[in-house]
């Protein structure tokens, strides 16, 4: 092994020197070669991303040399263990399977046995290029990669203490010192803390094992704010129930132990696939434009019935990563995955897309396209249909001809929406207020443009609903109106779930479950729908049947940037139906993972007061409060989307009064 990324950067020739490269970039770009493996990187992205604003040929040229510098280590011969290959445009580094760490770190995390998930314990000396000074701007070249391995050595860490057999072993002192080295960069990681919990339990020390969880505790309240997860408060009061010396041991109140919530299956009964964020081998301004033609791409093959296509959202937290596309079909649940590039240079555009097999890296399709930039939407609804045909034969023509949308009228106007995309998901009041003036500027080219005037609707009633607007009633009559301007969006599934969204915000969620329900008519796929609907249930006396609705959610966008809200969902049907830990547990696993989203500390304050946990409702309310100073329980009382369960809406008004807010 010559190449070592985690925990730094160490790299060793053939003749067994240390590597030192001339520039900090040379070894920064040899790190990018090596996690990208196999499939390389595109020369003009290297250029771009590595030596930006130098010009086109001044930053090919700097390449050109930082290659040189990683070539005169590595030279090209027959035998050569590591060398740099590539074409006109591409570049990628070829070696051996056994020559870099995190490949190893990789194939032994693949296997089952207890002394290869040891021996990959080993190799986690810390994050990729721990230690490493990076430059701004090719942080985000890192960062993806650094967060991905620090998660997969979490879930190592996990698998091996529950693997190990029995104490005293190398393995275990493998598992102990990677738990060890979690906790030396992040002291809240709570599956290093359990996987010692396992290591003192199995050792016979049980006190030593409660003493560890109590440092647990004590160190997520600390940095955290929050209590430990319902796993780890099972873990802890497992061992209460063996014998032993207990006069030490803390007390553990095991009735307030949540418990744990089952992660949704997600169905594998027709072809799925997932498009990935083509690169943009364009300038800088056109990242968005390349995220629209992606954007449009999927939302012509999630119309396609035969087919189970990941949203967009999720699809899109592997934008700036390089994975491999079998991590992908594994983290998403897809046999196929949709890859490509996107230039646009002036009025011309060129884009070029392949389809590989998930499982076996064969690529089974791809093509290009090129023509002026008024073609990006026959071109996508080209795409969409070679990939349902390459994958499904046996679907129809017709079937992929009625998947197509009319596009819009003006093309200025529709990049305007494609610009505000991002912000729409933001989550943020200063994200959903960019997103508002770059629809307002989409309507003011394009007055019938039916999608920018939905989503702009949702963007007001999110304003209420958040309570980010100091007058909400405001904001959902601003709604109410963008819905009436957006006219005819009955063929548009993404509109329809954006004015269905907004509708049910706004109170009327008899009209918003039509809307939803066309959008779910033509497209089955459409998560932000099933969402929607879950909500819709939740608010109108159906409780009982909103899960069902968030898991076909969830398991169509995993990753999607409104999956907080889902989970919430979820939550609120359980509380609804009397499942109030159940519910408190998810509430804190979302603030866990998100402290800045205020609106859940509403419902953990309110949960956690119907539950008769004052503490950790007063907890919630004193958050809540520092996030929104003018929050009142009436205020809160006043929004729409209480009105249809008036009952339900005195509990929580109730609760939250018990968990110390101000009802005016």
């Amino acid at each position: 092994m010559r190449i070592r990324l985690l925990g730094g950067l160490e790299v060793t020739s053939a003749d067994d020197q240390p590597v030192r490269f001339a520039t900090r970039k040379s070894a920064l770009l040899f790190a990018t070669l090596v996690l990208a493996g196999r499939r390389g990187h595109h020369r003009e992205r290297l250029s771009e991303g590595f030596w930006p604003g130098r010009g086109d040929a001044q930053s090919r040229n700097s390449l050109r040399q930082a290659l040189a510098d990683i070539r005169r280590w590595f030279p090209a011969a027959g035998n050569a263990a590591i060398s740099i290959d590539g074409d006109q445009e591409t570049v990628a580094l070829t070696a051996g399977p056994d020559e870099a760490d995190i490949w190893l770190f990789e194939r032994k995390l693949a296997e089952s046995g207890t002394a290869d998930l040891a021996f990959a314990a080993e190799l986690y000396r810390g994050d990729v290029l721990a230690g490493e000074a990076i430059p701004d701007g090719l942080d985000e070249w890192f960062s993806p990669h650094q967060a991905r391995y620090r998660q997969k050595a979490l879930q190592l860490v996990e698998r091996l203490s529950l693997a190990l057999p029995e104490a005293g072993t190398a393995d275990e002192a493998a598992c102990e010192l990677l738990a060890e080295r979690l906790l030396a960069s992040d002291l809240t990681a709570e599956p290093a803390h359990r996987a010692l919990i396992r290591i003192h339990a199995a050792r016979g020390h049980e006190n030593a094992a409660l003493r560890q969880f109590e440092t647990c505790r004590a160190l997520l309240k600390k940095h955290l704010g929050v209590e430990p997860e319902a796993q780890t408060k099972s873990l802890a009061a497992s061992l209460q129930t063996r014998g032993g010396d207990r006069k030490a041991a803390p007390t553990l109140d095991v009735e307030k132990l949540a418990l744990p919530v089952a992660t949704p299956a997600r169905p594998h009964d027709q072809p799925s696939v997932a498009v990935m964020p083509f690169d943009n081998l364009g300038g800088a301004d056109d990242e968005y434009f390349a995220d629209g033609v992606v954007e449009e791409i999927t939302a012509a093959l999630s119309r396609v019935r035969d087919f189970l296509v990941i949203a967009r959202q999720s699809a899109f937290t592997y934008k700036g990563r390089f994975v491999d596309v079998r991590e992908v079909g594994r983290e998403l649940g897809v046999s196929y995955v949709v890859e490509g590039t996107v230039r646009r240079g002036g009025d011309r555009l060129r884009i070029s897309v392949q389809l590989v097999d998930a499982d076996t890296r064969t690529q089974l399709w791809s093509e290009r396209y090129e023509g002026a930039t008024e073609d990006v939407f026959d071109f996508q609804d080209r795409i969409a249909a070679q990939v349902a045909g390459a994958i499904h034969p046996a679907i129809r023509g017709a079937e992929i001809e009625l998947a197509r949308r009319k596009p819009p009228t003006n093309l200025r106007a529709y990049d305007f929406v494609m610009r505000a995309y991002p912000n729409i998901w933001g989550r943020r009041k200063d994200t959903n207020d960019q997103a508002i003036e770059l629809l307002k500027k989409a309507i003011a080219i394009d007055s019938a443009y039916g999608r920018a005037h939905a989503l702009l609707a949702w963007c007001h009633a999110s304003n209420a609903s958040y309570l980010w607007a100091e007058h909400p009633e405001s904001e959902l009559e601003k709604a109410r109106a963008a819905v009436e301007a957006a006219g005819s969006i009955g063929d548009d599934p993404t509109a329809l779930a954006a004015a269905g969204s907004a509708l049910s915000m706004c109170g009327d969620q008899e009209r918003a479950a039509n809307f939803i329900e066309r959008a779910l008519t033509l497209d089955p796929n459409n998560a932000w729908a099933w969402a929607r609907q879950g909500w819709i249930a939740t608010y109108t006396g159906e409780a009982a049947r909103a899960p069902e609705r968030f898991q076909r959610a969830m398991a169509l966008s995993p990753m999607d940037p409104f999956a907080f809200s889902m989970r919430l969902g979820m939550a609120t049907a359980m509380a609804k139906t009397g499942s109030l830990f159940q519910a408190v547990a998810i509430a804190r696993e979302v603030i866990a993972a998100h402290p800045d989203i205020i609106m859940s500390y509403r419902y953990l304050a309110a949960w956690s007061a119907m539950s008769g946990d004052i503490e950790t409702a007063r907890w919630a309310a004193q958050k809540l409060l520092a996030a929104q100073p003018d929050f009142t329980i009436e205020r809160y009382r006043s929004l729409p989307i209480l009105r249809s369960t008036p009952e339900w809406a005195d509990q929580v008004a109730e609760a939250l009064k018990l968990a110390g807010l101000p009802e005016r």
